[in-house]
Parts: structure tokens; C-alpha cells; sequence
């Protein structure tokens, strides 16, 4: 039997994708979608969107009181999505949660942990999980292959108009709030927790008539680890189609995914010494190249198979706290 999914809220960025990824899963029936903004939920249910053919519940108590739904998207704002996860893990339901969990460090801390006490997954939306190049540049610096990491360099800068600038304005840390999160997912895998976070946070655009008044435009964050550093750039006016990088640099070797890194296919894969599956010196190790919607499938079919039993969550709770933790601190929102 497919397992019975819902929606709750639907003005994330990755929300619609979130709805065809379900509606695509064979192992998924969508129950429904509720969307408290009534404004909103007319304008979708009169769109060409996926939304147009889901079903609208009345109320989230309608959605989070049958007991048929096994688990719920959490996909409203990051000002809202937060206190709507907290209701789906009251009503005992999985999550699928898109990031950033909020600003409310206490907060976060409490949902996780009364997920924890009811045996519910709370899967973090960061995609990047599932890609092909990611996934193995970890396991290279995980195993030894690159040698001790001692920098990774993220850059996963973007383009916002006025309006989204507005929106996440909401949030302290501004651009680098809304995507830094993606990039130390990545890095405190790999890294473990930093020692120090500095976060540079500038409004500079002037030039594309998008800027926004106090909204954080042109970050960069640097994480200090024992013996390692991390640099995370990220601005909202980069000329489309966006550059977009990711290089972990070791004493025994290097990687570095071929920009863009979405959808990517390639990694230069540089070594000091030859092993018996590469070479010495630089090379070029091809991958599955996805798209973005690709990995939202990608993610789900992980969660169905973690709730299922079929696996281990690929993140622990421990790791999606540290990951908010470090985000928060870097911003400012918490004492460093």
C-alpha cells in the first residue's frame, strides 16, 4: 500500500517540486495540501502549477487529525515552517522538512527532540545529500584519499529580485541564511564542528536595481576547524546561469565538482600518488548527473525507505542540529 502523504504550506522555494516529486512516487499517495494563507491557496488552486489538482484541506487540524497520513512536507516560509513542524511532530507524523528550520535555536532544539521520543524521522531538505558528486567527494575525504582536508571553499551565490530579498529579510544573515545551510551540510560532514565561525554579511548591489535596504546581499563565512578552514560565499546578484562551486583541498589530493554543480557531471580529481583505481595528477572522474527535481526524488525515496525500516537515516539528528547550530551562530543569531 502507498503510504498517505500531505502538504503543509507551500511558499517555500522547493515547495512545488516537493509536490511533483510525491505525486511522481509510486509508493506515495498525496492526500492533500493545506495552505493557511487563504490568498494564496486561491491564486494556486487557480494556477498551472502542480497545485491545481490537489486536494485543499479546510484546516491543518483536518490534515494533522487523520491518522491515515503517515507523514507531511513541511514546506511553508522559514518565518512559518518551523512552528508548522512542530504541529505535524505533535500529531505524530514524519517530516519532510525543507530548510532552514528557523531562528529559534530553543525551538529547533525542542522539535528534534520530541521527534526523538515518538520514533519520527525529521529529514532535512538539503539535496545536495544526493548528489553523485558530493556523495563521493565525501567518502573521498572520509576515507583518507585526499589526504588531512585542510580547506573547503563553497561558493552557491544566486539571484533574487527585490521581492524574495524582502522575504528573506525576515531572517538575520540574509542570502547567506537562506542558502549557506546546503554548503555546511556538506562541510560538517566532512569537517566535524567548527571551532570558530566569521560571517561577513554586506548589502552591496547596486547595480541590477534588486537592492534591498539591510538585507545581507554579500557574505562570505569563514569556519575555523583544529587543523582545517572553510569558506562559504554566497551573494543574491550573480549574473545567471550561476557559477557555483564546491573544492576540498587535502595534503594527498584535491577535488573539485566542474561548475555549475547542478546539475554537475565531473569532478577534477587531483592526487599526489597513484592507487590502484586513479592516477597520479589531475583527472577527470565522471558522475550521474541529476537534476534539481531528480534529487528531490532522490531525497524522498530515502525517507520512505528510513521510515520504512530499509535503512538508517542518512543524517542523525545530532548532525541537522549542528548544521542549524553553526548557520545561527554564523550569522549572529547566537553567540559565537
Amino acid at each position: 500500500m502507498p503510504v498517505q502523504m500531505a502538504q503543509y504550506g507551500t511558499k517555500h522555494s522547493h515547495a512545488e517540486g516537493k509536490i511533483i516529486a510525491m505525486q511522481a512516487n509510486r509508493d506515495v499517495e498525496l492526500v492533500g495540501v493545506f495552505e493557511p494563507d487563504a490568498e494564496r491557496r486561491a491564486q494556486l488552486a487557480d494556477s498551472d502549477t502542480r497545485f491545481a489538482t490537489v486536494h485543499w484541506f479546510k484546516s491543518a487540524q483536518e490534515m494533522l487529525a487523520d491518522p491515515a497520513i503517515v507523514a507531511v512536507a513541511s514546506e511553508g516560509l522559514n518565518v512559518e515552517s518551523l512552528d508548522q513542524t512542530e504541529e505535524i511532530v505533535a500529531a505524530g507524523k514524519h517530516v519532510w522538512y525543507d530548510k532552514a528550520p528557523g531562528d529559534d535555536w530553543a525551538q529547533w532544539q525542542r522539535v528534534v527532540a520530541a521527534a526523538g521520543e515518538k520514533n519520527l524521522l525529521i529529514q532535512m531538505g538539503y539535496m545536495l545529500r544526493y548528489h553523485d558528486g558530493f556523495h563521493r567527494i565525501a567518502e573521498w575525504a572520509k576515507s583518507g584519499l585526499l589526504g588531512q582536508i585542510y580547506a573547503i571553499r563553497a561558493q552557491m551565490s544566486t539571484n533574487n529580485p527585490a521581492a524574495r530579498r524582502k522575504q528573506i529579510n525576515a531572517h538575520r544573515g540574509g542570502i547567506f541564511y537562506e542558502l549557506a545551510g546546503h554548503m555546511l551540510d556538506q562541510i560538517i560532514w566532512v569537517l566535524g564542528k567548527p571551532n570558530k565561525s566569521t560571517c561577513f554579511l554586506r548589502t552591496d548591489d547596486y547595480g541590477t536595481g534588486e537592492r534591498v535596504e539591510g538585507f545581507a546581499d554579500n557574505t562570505l563565512g569563514v569556519f575555523e576547524f583544529d587543523q582545517a578552514m572553510a569558506m562559504v560565499d554566497i551573494a543574491a546578484m550573480e549574473t545567471q546561469p550561476t557559477a557555483r562551486r564546491y573544492e576540498v583541498y587535502g595534503t594527498a589530493g584535491s577535488a573539485i565538482i566542474v561548475e555549475p554543480f547542478e546539475p554537475g557531471s565531473q569532478i577534477r580529481l587531483c592526487l599526489a600518488e597513484a592507487t590502484e583505481e586513479y592516477a597520479a595528477g589531475a583527472q577527470m572522474i565522471h558522475f550521474q548527473s541529476r537534476s534539481r527535481q531528480r534529487l528531490y526524488e532522490q531525497e524522498l525515496a530515502a525517507f520512505l525507505r528510513t521510515i520504512a525500516g530499509q535503512q538508517a537515516p542518512d543524517r542523525l539528528p545530532e548532525h541537522d542540529l549542528l548544521v542549524q547550530e553553526i548557520l545561527l551562530r554564523a550569522v549572529g543569531t547566537l553567540a559565537d
